[in-house]
């Protein structure tokens, strides 16, 4: 971020669309939902004014400036830090939801109290129209006493050139926010708070209006830890007595004061009947106590068939545009080292994994899909009881969901969820959810040994496996929880309120631009992992070399990689894995998607062609030269499919595990719970399958 530039602060409640004004003014494809939740961390973009160029801050939701979850924290803290005068913004722009007007001012009340002037964003017009909601910006303005109120529908991109003039004029005019309308305390409530008010005047050097607001809010917090201060905590108590003295409980005076100046300044208005009954008419079937389930592991069933139907076209496309392109630089290049490394080591490694983006992408969409629609939002409230009964809150289903997309972003959601102990609990199953970068390992093994043949006459099989990998994995997961529930001391009792948003027809565009996002960080980022393990596994496969004429190619049985495998070998033999497979156990810690590149790179390499081999059918022909036997047989490929349902292979994911914790002991515990249980279900998926007849 520039610091030179003039700053421009985002803020409002959750899933006010303030990411997607964010992505309008930037130009940048931040994720948007129709979810609460979703940004849970600072994001800093650029945007042009005329001729202006200025800094945009995109900040978590957060309904008011007390906060109660760790994502709410973040914004508190920016705000505190513009108190103090630190990176304090030009102008705010306050995101507000055109269709709840009353709830949402609530934060901008609190606003007004900083001196910093405000444009309010009246933002989805768009459903407020549908809603024959109208609302006069001008006679609004006038009230709140802000610099500017303009209506915007950030999704469709209307009002963006209105809003950018109504900052443009605070840039230009470069004046605090002298007219904004101070909340009136009545008399005795004043008195009761003053030296609180005086207490923040004199130690923070604020004037009497932010320190009286900063008074109002410190009383009525129930977060005790934030006001420790000298004499401040003693000035509060007595303070909150006062208040109770009056009849007012104290842990409600913010609320009841701001609601009715809000009351009194925000008219009432006639909602569309007819709009609120279809939404709820559709909640009576999709959130039903019975029916409501059932729909679910329904869309999940059809979300993982789906996966492999829908995907089998693009992925042979793409499987044979690598064997083309490969056999085509073999024939460009002169034998050698350089065209083994090309064509065995980049292609063959790189090229194996590309195989299963589609699939990836597939998964991606639909869970957007469920996102964009507010569908994911009713899972939560939905599944609060049965999260509850093993541990979990209601708000932990959004990351476990997101976990099936990628553990990372997963973990980070977590930060709405505002007790401690139902937080880290989620964050350490959450990598149990089978993320898309088990999917290629799933896909490999399903596509080799698992038939293409249906199943009660419509499911089929490959995706019925597929199903019950990620079954597996969530189920596991929840049994989890309640372990690690009974073993984490809980700080204070859980609350679970969430904001139901209405249901939205999904924005195609935004999903479209979600599933872009997610293919390119595959492409690149897992891409350059690939990429350099396959190389440097290129080298221990192929070295040190032995000329011989055989038809297979003996470098790799006395090649480094060999070596190293042979030692992993003796371990993880009971699991029915031979020394291949222990290398890419290896290198797929880095990512577990690296496992069929690893597994690409050495089979190409054992083959003595000079052309990119098919994974699929290598795995199906490899024999063990002294039993006979092949290597790999149904029982193994579900023995290696079970061990990643469980294995902890994600240096990324125990680096944000220890951000998130502020702790090396839960990525720690998360390593060792994880692989001990890949490790012992792996051997009884194996073990047990030989007691019972199985090869």
């Amino acid at each position: 971020m520039n610091k030179h530039l003039p700053l421009i602060a985002l803020i409002g409640n959750p899933n006010a669309g303030k990411t997607a004004l964010f992505n309008a003014l930037t130009g940048l494809n931040h994720k948007v939902s129709n979810y609460p939740g979703v940004t849970v961390e600072r994001r800093v973009g650029k945007t042009q004014i005329e001729s202006a160029m200025v800094n945009i801050l995109d900040l978590p939701g957060t309904y008011s400036l007390i906060p109660e979850s760790q994502d709410e924290a973040i914004v508190v803290d920016e705000v505190n830090q513009w108190t103090r005068m630190i990176g304090r913004p030009v102008c705010i722009i306050s995101v507000v939801d055109s269709t709840n007007l009353n709830r949402n001012l609530y934060l901008t009340s609190q606003l007004l109290d900083l001196g910093i002037p405000i444009v309010v964003a009246l933002n989805m017009t768009d459903l407020a129209r549908k809603k024959s909601l109208k609302i006069d910006t001008f006679e609004l303005q006038k009230k709140l006493g802000c610099s500017g109120v303009v209506s915007v529908a950030a999704r469709l991109e209307e009002g963006i050139d209105d809003l950018k003039n109504a900052v443009k004029t605070i840039l230009d005019e470069k004046v605090p926010n002298k007219h904004s309308k101070m909340v009136p305390l009545p008399e005795p409530i004043r008195e009761a708070i003053e030296p609180v008010s005086d207490w923040f005047r004199k130690q923070k050097h604020i004037h009497s209006r932010m320190a009286q607001a900063q008074a109002l809010r410190a009383v009525s917090s129930n977060n005790d830890w934030q006001f420790e201060a000298d004499g401040l905590s003693t000035l509060i108590k007595t303070a909150r007595e006062k208040v109770n003295d009056f009849g007012f409980p104290h842990s409600t005076l913010e609320a009841t004061i701001r609601y009715h100046w809000l009351d009194q300044i925000v008219p009432p208005t006639d909602m569309n009947i007819k709009t609120k009954t279809q939404s709820e008419r559709m909640d009576n079937i999709l959130t039903h106590p019975v029916l409501g389930p059932f729909i679910f592991i329904g869309i999940l069933a059809f979300i993982f068939q789906s996966v492999f139907t829908w995907a089998t076209i693009p992925m042979d496309w793409i499987n044979n545009g690598v064997i083309i392109f490969g056999d085509g630089i073999s024939g460009l290049l002169p034998a050698g080292i350089l065209r083994d490394l090309t064509v065995e080591g980049i292609i063959g490694g790189a090229g194996a994994i590309l195989v299963f983006l589609p699939q990836i992408l597939i998964l991606i969409f639909f869970l957007a899909l469920l996102e964009d629609t507010g569908y994911m939002a009713r899972l939560a409230v939905m599944m609060d009881k049965a999260m509850t009964l093993v541990g979990l809150h209601g708000r932990s289903v959004l990351p476990l969901m997101i976990g099936y997309a990628c553990a990372i972003p997963g973990i980070m959601a977590t930060r709405t969820i505002n007790s401690w102990r139902e937080r880290l609990v989620t964050i350490l199953v959450t990598p149990l959810m089978s993320c898309s970068a088990r999917l290629p390992v799933y896909a490999l093994m399903i596509g080799a040994f698992v038939p293409e043949k249906q199943v009660w006459g419509f499911f089929g099989l490959q995706g019925l496996t597929l199903v019950l990998m990620y079954f597996l994995g969530t189920a596991t997961a929840l049994v989890l929880s309640i372990f690690f529930s009974r073993w984490i001391k809980a700080e204070h009792n859980r609350s679970f309120i969430m904001e139901l948003p209405p249901y939205r027809v999904p924005m195609m565009k935004s999903i479209l631009r979600q599933v872009y996002t997610r293919g390119k960080i595959f492409i690149t980022d897992a891409g350059k992992i690939i990429m350099a393990i396959s190389i440097c596994l290129w080298f221990l496969a192929s070295f040190p070399r032995n000329e011989t004429d055989s038809r297979i190619n003996p470098n790799l049985t006395y090649s480094y990689a060999s070596k190293i495998g042979h030692m992993i070998e003796p371990v993880i033999q009971p699991l029915g894995f031979d020394w291949k497979i222990g290398i890419g156990l290896v290198t797929s810690f880095a990512a577990r998607e690296v496992m069929v590149s690893t597994m690409a790179t050495i089979y190409n390499v054992e083959d003595k062609g000079d052309k990119v081999i098919s994974l699929t059918d290598a795995l199906k022909n490899d024999v063990d030269p002294v039993s006979g036997k092949h290597v790999y047989t149904p029982l193994v490929a579900l023995s290696l499919m079970v061990f990643y349902v469980y294995a902890a292979q994600c240096m990324a994911t125990f680096a944000v595990v220890r951000r998130e914790t502020n702790s090396w002991k839960w990525p720690l515990v998360m390593i060792v719970y994880m692989t001990g249980l890949a490790y012992f279900a792996s051997l009884i998926v194996y073990q047990g399958g030989l007691l019972l007849g199985f090869s």
